[in-house]
């Protein structure tokens, strides 16, 4: 993947595949090992958390769409290997929380995704992309549910 074309956005913006689409890997060992190392990545990388969450749904029984789905995260990041966290000295210290909720966002489940993101100044110190454990039974109900685990975390901040 050294000489691949960069793109300008880690997640292609059409539906997400499930877990049936495509065909299955002979060999999944490459694609879980890939995936494993991106979630380290995440660390470091918040851009890319919710990519990588959407991958590593698939690790079970990944798919050659998971893998074109893998593929196009490695090239998101060969053209923004200079990105990354950068901590600065906060003239307030005040904590600024976004937070976001994918309403039946996956395909298999019908769960949300909450999303959320906590600065500290300019700082981000903190976020969170994961599927919520329940199935909301409207758009108003999964942003709750956000919200909820945003202050959470705030909170234990």
């Amino acid at each position: 993947m050294a000489n691949c074309k960069p793109i300008a956005t880690p997640v292609d913006t059409k539906s997400k595949p499930s877990s049936s689409d495509g065909a299955l890997l002979t060999d999944a060992t490459t694609y879980r090992s890939i995936a494993g190392a991106l979630q380290y990545l995440t660390i470091s990388r918040p851009d890319i958390a919710y990519a990588v969450q959407q991958v590593c749904l698939h690790m079970h029984a990944p798919r050659d769409v998971h893998q074109a789905m893998l593929k196009r995260i490695l090239w998101y990041i060969k053209g923004t290997l200079r990105m990354g966290i950068q901590l600065r000295a906060a003239l307030s210290p005040t904590i600024t929380v976004y937070s976001d909720a994918d309403w039946a966002g996956c395909p298999d489940t019908r769960c949300s995704m909450s999303v959320f993101c906590v600065f500290l100044g300019d700082s981000l110190i903190s976020w969170s992309s994961k599927r919520q454990t329940t199935v909301s039974q409207s758009s108003a109900e999964a942003e709750y549910r956000a919200i909820a685990n945003a202050v959470a975390e705030c909170s234990l901040l």
